[in-house]
């Protein structure tokens, strides 16, 4: 199973050999993983990495319901489909991506970006709509979100949702190393990734996972629109109308996402009866935890509008200079065309005095 037309051979363990075969080599452990499963010795270690643990059975109006519990052993579940984000990541690049890239013609950077979009594009379709069908029952009763807190019994969906999340992001790391990024693209993707792994760990261990669902369904749409836009423009460099769409979704969802974590955890745990730190029963309502979640999240939703502002003044400027520039050009062209008439003229008239017709 090769992922990438093999130009040159490489020696093996080189770093060449590693970043070109990553996708390979991460496929054979899988595969190991998964023959495993076939064995009685192995199957019991094998189960760890592939199903989510920490399952209880509990009884209601639908009978027999198996909900689940976090422990450790998740990190296993983590480690397994973060090889399988990473064989995906590979398949859409070489199958979807590098064949678009053949018909663009792109530059070396735009080709960057464009993979980074279309990469992060198919992520948050996915996750969106994932995110969506889980949160449905939320956004009916919006109430749920902090009734009943702490919510330390999941539904399947729910914690393997949260699983794959963590397992994205935490392949985003290796693949900076695979992907060759630039030095100075590093920083930035490292931002965006750490800020990823701490919301989503922050609400999975704190028992926030409702709130969080619908806070990353928010943020995934906003972030696809953008990736859109970007892969558009790409494509047609006189597209804009999508980003000026994107603008206004953008400074909604930051509204819409403070809004909702002043009212979840400012407000509606707040009022909760138990708020004693209890880490058996999962209990993390307390004034510090609660002010604690409402700084990151408030500093993190301010940090970005900051961004966003900043970069459309600076972008303001610049459309601003390059249309004096252009009035400059045009005034430059309309004084020379001006002066070459007046040369012109004044050649014609000097030519006819000099004449023998007109003596």
């Amino acid at each position: 199973m090769a992922f990438r037309r093999r130009n040159k051979s490489y020696p093996f363990f080189s770093q060449e050999f590693l970043i070109q075969n990553h996708a390979d080599i991460v496929f054979s452990l899988v595969i190991c993983i998964l023959i495993g499963l076939m064995f009685e010795t192995t199957a019991k270690t094998a189960i760890l990495f592939i199903q989510p643990q920490y399952n209880i059975s509990t009884m209601s109006t639908d009978g027999e319901v198996s909900l689940y519990l976090y422990g450790w052993k998740d990190c296993a579940t983590v480690v397994f489909y973060l090889c399988i984000t990473i064989i995906l990541h590979a398949v859409v690049q070489e199958y979807v991506l590098d064949k678009v890239n053949r018909r663009l013609h792109l530059s070396k950077s735009k080709n960057t970006k464009f993979n980074e979009s279309g990469q992060l594009c198919v992520f948050y379709l996915v996750s969106s709509l994932w995110s969506l069908y889980v949160i449905e029952g939320y956004l009916l009763r919006p109430s749920s979100l902090w009734e009943n807190y702490p919510h330390v019994h999941l539904r399947f969906q729910v914690k393997f949702f949260y699983l794959t999340q963590l397992a994205y992001w935490f392949h985003a790391l290796p693949e900076l190393y695979f992907q060759k990024v630039r030095k100075e693209e590093i920083p930035r993707q490292l931002q965006y990734i750490s800020l990823y792994l701490l919301h989503i760990l922050a609400a999975y261990l704190l028992n926030l996972t409702r709130v969080g669902l619908v806070l990353l369904f928010l943020q995934y749409l906003s972030e696809m629109g953008f990736h859109l836009s970007r892969l558009f423009y790409f494509i047609d460099e006189n597209q804009h109308k999508m980003f000026e769409m994107w603008s206004i979704g953008f400074v909604l969802t930051r509204m819409i996402t403070l809004t909702l974590m002043f009212l979840a955890v400012g407000f509606g745990l707040a009022r909760a009866e138990n708020q004693t730190l209890d880490l058996e029963a999962g209990n993390f309502n307390t004034l510090p935890i609660r002010l604690l979640v409402l700084f990151v999240v408030c500093f993190t939703q301010s940090w970005l509008l900051w961004k966003f502002f900043r970069f459309q003044l600076s972008r303001t400027r610049e459309l601003r200079l390059e249309q004096v520039a252009r009035k400059r050009a045009a005034t430059k062209q309309q004084m020379q065309r001006t002066l070459k008439r007046d040369s012109g003229t004044w050649t014609s008239s000097t030519a006819s005095f000099r004449s023998p017709k007109s003596l």
